[in-house]
């Protein structure tokens, strides 16, 4: 078989020969980026998503500073180099992708993760190792203990800093690099740069050059991001639909507590799906079995939070589903970020329920991300979809064995070509759970002409605001009752924190005073009272006049006292009637 060479320039002799058995025919951007010339041996902070040959790229970047112009490493000593990961997954990722990197440099690498024996450990960085790759707190516990001999370090690599940092591992990092030689090169890769890796590399890196690829810039294209707006009843019934209509190798559906991965793992179990948990109450052992499970294909859908997923690697993972919406845009692009990688495609599908649609919208704007809103794969579209797998089924492709003529042909003879058809149809449906009936809850356009000028008016200020989750939508029929006004009669209805600004036509004015009586109030203890209306509606105000905004807040307080002294009567505006 022919090698494909990539470009020598820049990359070790040794490594080279590496990347070329594996069959490298060019190397990603960001393991480009990180062999420019013009970083020379400069610390770097890199922005590097899951996915993207970010553990080759630091291995690229740190082996001029570990061999110099040496083709192949001496004996195994105190480690030049230490890789630390988030978790004792991807630390076992990072050790066999730097094994066969750096193998014909006959490297020889030390493992110091959580979940492992630690006088297995011991014995091993006493036998003496070139690379330690390792957990934050085994790593800590091993240089206390004296087991570890940082004093020749050369490079410090800390993989997936963001995650470390929102794991909680902040004082081991700081540690770490506190205890590691000031001369060394410290390479920090990043899916985000946040305002905590930031302040990190600023303490702990000596002129850092800030590396981001084209590719980080844009948007990842090889991820199709779809947003399904769901009755919140339906929320496991559309996330049913979404995998039986994807019929996915793999896919990872994230929840925002352990009770909901129980509880949600026990759902699609009892449907027919082969499912896996990872969670925080499971133990190690538990957690490779399960992820060993999604690898060799035994299982298929994973369900798990956030913290049980760090630092995963599921390659065949076309599916990411946001069960629960992402706090951030960090997280959202963490957990989609695990799909759609070495330029397979993939999709990451959020479930919104309905009065969230606005949280997830700001959230995909904060990411970036220009997402596809629709409805959730129906029953029709699932079965359509069934049916078009049936027509592609490989095993339609399979060419006659010569053991299997003889049957076939009898098969044929017997019942006909189209009986033995069906047979095969009724055969994989059988095999397929029925699709769920959803809530439609799409609603069309309603395109609203532009409003009329209310005319003369006059504004009134109530004592409610959003604080006491006072809504338009209730306060108007009270207005409208309590002062004997028309729909027409009430213009605009502006809120703030703690007061509600009221538009009433001024022919009606004084008739709505009226209506009131003397104490201006309305139910649940709401009082009334003329204003200027809010601040956009007031007019400019010079001299004396600027005083009044300190009097407003005087009687925004006032009103707030008031609506709270209601609502501890047991006066609760939002149960009322709307």
């Amino acid at each position: 078989m022919q090698q494909v060479m990539v470009s020598r320039a820049g990359v070790a002799p040794a490594l080279a020969d590496a990347l070329a058995e594996r069959g490298y025919a060019h190397l990603t951007p960001v393991q480009q980026a990180v062999l420019d010339p013009g970083l020379g041996a400069r610390d770097l902070l890199v922005s590097a998503q899951t996915g993207s040959g970010k553990t080759v790229a630091y291995g690229l970047a740190m082996a001029r500073t570990l061999l110099g112009d040496a083709a192949t490493f001496g004996r195994p000593e105190a480690p030049l180099a230490l890789v630390v990961a988030p978790t004792r997954e991807l630390a076992l990722q990072v050790s066999r992708e730097l094994g066969w990197l750096y193998e014909p440099a006959g490297v020889a690498i030390a493992l110091s993760v959580g979940g492992m024996d630690p006088r297995a450990e011991r014995r091993a960085l006493e036998r003496g190792a070139h690379l330690v790759v390792g957990t934050p707190g085994r790593l800590r516990d091993h240089i206390d203990r004296g087991n570890l001999d940082v004093t020749r370090l050369r490079v410090v690599v800390l993989d997936e800093a963001d995650e470390m940092l929102d794991l909680g591992f902040r004082d081991d990092l700081e540690f770490i690099l506190g205890a590691a030689p000031p001369e060394r090169r410290t390479l920090l890769f990043s899916a985000t740069v946040p305002k905590g890796i930031a302040k990190l590399a600023q303490r702990f890196q000596r002129d850092a050059a800030r590396v981001v690829t084209q590719a980080e810039r844009e948007q990842h294209v090889d991820i199709d991001y779809r947003a399904y707006p769901v009755a919140p009843s339906d929320r496991e019934s559309a996330i049913y639909n979404l995998l039986r209509y994807h019929d996915a190798a793999s896919a990872l559906v994230f929840c925002a507590t352990r009770a909901a991965v129980a509880h949600m793992t026990a759902r699609f179990v009892n449907r027919g799906f082969s499912v896996v948990a990872l969670s925080g109450e499971l133990s190690q052992s538990e957690r490779t079995q399960a992820l060993q499970a999604m690898r060799d294909g035994r299982a298929r859908v994973c369900v798990a939070t956030d913290v049980a997923a760090r630092g995963i690697d599921l390659p065949t993972l076309e599916l990411v589903v946001h069960a629960d919406l992402p706090n951030n845009p960090e997280t959202l692009l963490h957990r989609s970020g695990r799909t759609g990688r070495a330029g397979r495609k993939g999709t990451s599908a959020l479930i919104v329920p309905q009065r969230a649609r606005r949280r997830a919208e700001r959230l995909l704007a904060a990411a970036g991300i220009q997402a596809t809103w629709s409805a959730p794969p129906s029953p029709a579209e699932i079965l359509a979809r069934d049916d078009e797998r049936i027509l592609h089924d490989p095993a339609l492709a399979e060419p006659v064995a010569a053991e299997e003529r003889d049957l076939v042909t009898a098969l044929l003879a017997q019942h006909g070509p189209e009986r033995v058809a069906s047979a095969f149809v009724r055969s994989l449906r059988s095999g397929m759970a029925a699709p769920e009936e959803l809530i439609d809850v799409s609603r069309p356009e309603i395109v609203r002409p532009p409003r009329e000028a209310f005319g003369p008016s006059v504004w009134f200020t109530l004592s409610v605001g959003r604080r006491q989750n006072a809504e338009p939508r209730w306060l108007l029929p009270l207005i409208s009752s309590a002062g004997g006004l028309a729909r027409g009669d009430v213009g605009a209805i502006r809120m703030e924190q703690n007061v509600t600004h009221v538009e009433i036509a001024a022919d009606r004015a004084d008739a709505f005073l009226a209506a009131l009586g003397p104490d201006r109030t309305l139910q649940d203890g709401i009082r009334v009272a003329p204003s200027n209306g809010p601040p956009a509606a007031r007019p400019a105000r010079r001299g004396s006049d600027a005083r009044r905004p300190a009097e407003a807040n005087d009687s925004a307080k006032d009103h707030r006292s008031r609506g709270q002294a209601a609502q501890d009567r047991g006066r609760q505006p939002r149960s009322r009637s709307r």
